[in-house]
């Protein structure tokens, strides 16, 4: 791997990157009389056009998302949201996280760079990293079977790119009962399959400000006879989002589905290859005063990153007791190849059949640095951090949903019955080995320091030691689900009924390790065994009335549960001696949708129970905590003319109920604003587009105590769309236009916390043939 060279900086990498962009800016006005001899759209996709224009919720699209039936969002009793590929392009997002961000209803912290998200559905907790409610899906299929597991979230094995043809987003109502740990909500990625004539793209970006260069691509179409294609996939390389100086993002994707269509329904495989490498960003040092957060001089959140070149490379101790020496330029380093199934078939008689199956191989290292203390409150020229080195051993999964269903029509009553079964089997293996190095209190180039305070490389304490030797590791456990579950939906004609029941049984099999300090191997004696079964039957039940055919309410309860995975380990024997403690929901919400002349608007309002246990590494603390929370969500859109506006808001009241810390009973749970909200204006001028994507929260609390304030902020990405004929498109965005510094999180003692990345610019050039 080649090192960095320290006289290419990152101000000529980002001339040398500019060249090219201004040279297509300087095309982009050449081509500008040109665009008035554009032919007019033909007729058909004119009246598509008007019909977005009327609809740009998409009410009238059908939801294949946490839906026993297939139907329409206006007669679903659901709070759904979904964002095709043209939203998504404007957006801004620079990751999957962040691309949640603009959806109503979702707390997104894409804080942590490519993966390693913190990410909830309204009114439910974010006590622990990563989506503990919330399943994040491809094609309808877990990505991973839990969505919190410490360094190996869901996200981190998720790309968006070209082959992405839309986003849907279930809050709440049957996620709980239609998948598993998902009663929270499911944050579901489609693919494109090809269907059409045969069109792609090709895309390249560069960073204006920053080193990047990535290179998208996809094509597919039908070959006909029934057969359908589509392939796609990207390449980049570059800083990874922040001035690290050298190459910390590297890596890309590809994605390909084939289809084939039968007399009866379909048949479909699939194929994803991810090979990539990203910078995990952590907290940095800060201070608190009188509740409110502080920079240290040298130190801004908003660029700081730690890995510097004097910190190359760190060696540790492997599961096979033999060490590993990591380039710590790694970062999120993520290996995955996932092989898929599909078949949808039409049995006769009013049966069908849908058949999902996906086996993927995983595995990865997290690499990152997290303060273990401010310096003595900035006060000290050096801090002592901690290098979160974590080795995801193996990661691989099978998962397979198999669902009947059953329609029947009697005196204009359709009535549809689903029996389905969900199976998954889940390996969560990682190895621990954390050294502990000095670095000098700077945010860009900190040199690594010995205990004498003198410039180094090595750590002055090795992860044996480091925070009372609690954190060397090793553990491999396989979690196998099972799930049946079955539904019915009533179509009265205006009145829509459904139910679901789901019942999760989940077994764990598989082992732990300790470290034994002295030594310095692998502590026999400390083996464990891991063995025990825990179920839990989940239930939603729902309601939709349409009073015309532009407006409908809804309403509906639900139950749910989330199993946990690795964050039991290492607490309360696990050899099924003891119960097994669960992470249960109980919701219940209502809404109206209505759309007219332009103007559309879905509102729901919510209550949710949630009652859990945790674990959280940074602290090494059990929590147990019950809380409540009541709000009103709201989205929007609204077209005149050239002229488009759409967004969203949540107003949140949360309470901790209970807890095992009775000092933070009746406080807010950390992190929870009262009101978050976004919004996307866009206006046509002449063939140019000019656009915005607004995220913005209240103040909240950075700790369970509400000690800590951490600020409001209102984050702008902007972009300029300019055409170059007919099939080619520049493209100028800003993501954090105006440099806001916000935080998302703070440690509970005020000594770290982690914010938004700063400004950065990209252009990008796109054909599409």
């Amino acid at each position: 791997m080649r090192q960095h060279q320290p006289s290419f900086t990152t101000a000529t990498f980002s001339r040398r990157a500019a060249r090219p962009a201004l040279a297509a800016i300087t095309l982009a006005l050449l081509q500008l009389p040109a665009l008035a001899q554009q032919a007019a759209a033909p007729a058909g996709e004119a009246e598509a056009a008007q019909d977005n224009k009327q609809d740009k919720l998409k009410l009238n699209q059908v939801v294949v998302t946490g839906s026993s039936v297939r139907t329409t969002k206006m007669k679903q009793s659901l709070s759904v949201s979904s964002i095709d590929s043209e939203q998504i392009a404007k957006t801004g997002a620079s990751n999957a996280a962040e691309l949640l961000r603009s959806v109503p209803g979702l707390r997104s912290e894409s804080t942590g760079g490519e993966g390693n998200a913190n990410v909830t559905v309204r009114g439910v907790p974010l006590s622990a990293g990563g989506s503990r409610y919330v399943q994040m899906q491809e094609d309808g299929l877990p990505v991973l079977l839990f969505g919190d597991i410490s360094f190996g979230t869901a996200d981190q094995f998720l790309r968006a790119d070209y082959s992405t043809a839309r986003l849907e987003v279930v809050r709440g109502g049957s996620a709980s009962t239609l998948a598993s740990n998902s009663p929270g909500g499911l944050i579901n990625f489609i693919s494109k399959t090809g269907a059409g004539k045969p069109a792609g793209a090709i895309g390249l970006s560069v960073g204006l400000d920053d080193r990047l260069m990535r290179l998208d691509a996809d094509y597919g179409g039908s070959i006909g006879n029934g057969t359908s294609f589509h392939i796609g996939g990207f390449q980049r390389i570059g800083e990874g989002g922040r001035p690290t100086g050298m190459n910390v993002e590297n890596g890309g994707q590809i994605r390909a589905k084939l289809t084939q269509k039968i007399d009866a329904g379909y048949v479909s495989v699939s194929l994803k290859a991810l090979n990539d490498r990203t910078p995990s960003f952590m907290p940095v040092p800060v201070t608190v005063d009188k509740g409110t957060i502080r920079t240290i001089s040298g130190i801004d959140p908003r660029t700081a990153f730690f890995i510097t070149p004097s910190l190359a490379k760190d060696t540790g101790y492997n599961k096979d007791g033999g060490t590993t020496t990591s380039n710590t330029r790694d970062g999120l380093r993520i290996k995955s190849l996932a092989l898929g199934f599909e078949a949808g078939l039409d049995l006769g008689n009013g049966f069908s059949v849908e058949e999902k199956f996906r086996k993927a191989s995983n595995s990865g290292r997290f690499i990152a640095l997290f303060p273990a203390d401010n310096g003595n409150n900035g006060a000290a020229n050096s801090f002592t951090g901690t290098l979160f080195n974590t080795s995801l051993d193996n990661f691989d999964n099978t998962f397979n949903d198999l669902k009947l269903s059953k329609v029947m029509q009697s005196d204009g009553v359709k009535t549809t019955l689903v029996a389905g079964l969900f199976y998954g089997v889940q390996n969560v293996a990682q190895t621990w080995f954390w050294n502990q190095y000095k670095l000098s209190m700077q945010g860009v180039g900190s040199q690594v320091l010995n205990a004498a305070g003198q410039p180094g490389t090595g750590p002055i304490a090795e992860g044996w030691t480091t925070w009372g030797g609690c954190c060397t590791r090793t553990f491999d456990v396989q979690y196998t689900q099972t799930s049946p579950y079955a539904a019915a939906a009533v179509d009265l004609g205006s009145l829509t009924l459904d139910g679901s029941l789901r019942r999760d049984e989940q077994k764990a099999s598989g082992t732990t390790l300790s470290g034994n300090n002295t030594a310095k191997t692998w502590d026999a004696a400390s083996q464990k065994t891991v063995n025990y079964k825990v179920g839990h039957t989940s239930y939603s039940l729902g309601a939709n009335y349409s009073v015309t055919p532009n407006l409908a309410g809804f309403a509906r309860v639900s139950n749910g549960v989330s199993f946990s995975a690795d964050r039991l380990l290492y607490g309360n024997p696990l050899d099924g001696s003891v119960p097994i403690s669960v992470n249960e929901i109980d919701q219940v919400e209502g809404g109206l949708k209505w759309r007219q002349a332009g103007l559309s608007l879905f509102a729901t309002v919510f209550n949710a129970r949630t009652t859990e246990s945790n674990f959280e590494v940074t602290t090494q603390k059990f929590s147990a905590n019950k809380y409540k929370a009541s709000g009103l969500e709201l989205e929007a859109a609204y077209s005149w003319g050239d002229f488009s506006l759409s967004g969203g808001a949540t107003f949140t009241s949360a309470k901790i109920k209970a807890s095992n810390d009775a000092a933070i009973v009746g406080k807010k749970p950390r992190r929870q604003a009262n009101f978050v909200y976004q919004l996307a204006p866009s206006v046509m001028l002449g063939q140019i587009e000019v656009g915005a994507a607004l995220v913005g929260s209240g103040k909240s609390y950075g700790d369970d105590a509400n000690t800590i304030t951490m600020k409001g902020y209102t984050l702008v990405n902007a972009f300029v769309n300019v055409p170059l004929g007919d099939k080619a498109q520049l493209s100028l965005s800003a993501n954090n236009l105006f440099n806001t510094l916000a935080y998302t999180e703070i440690e509970g003692d005020g000594h770290a916390a982690r914010a938004f990345n700063g400004r950065s610019l990209r252009a990008t050039l796109k054909y599409n043939f």
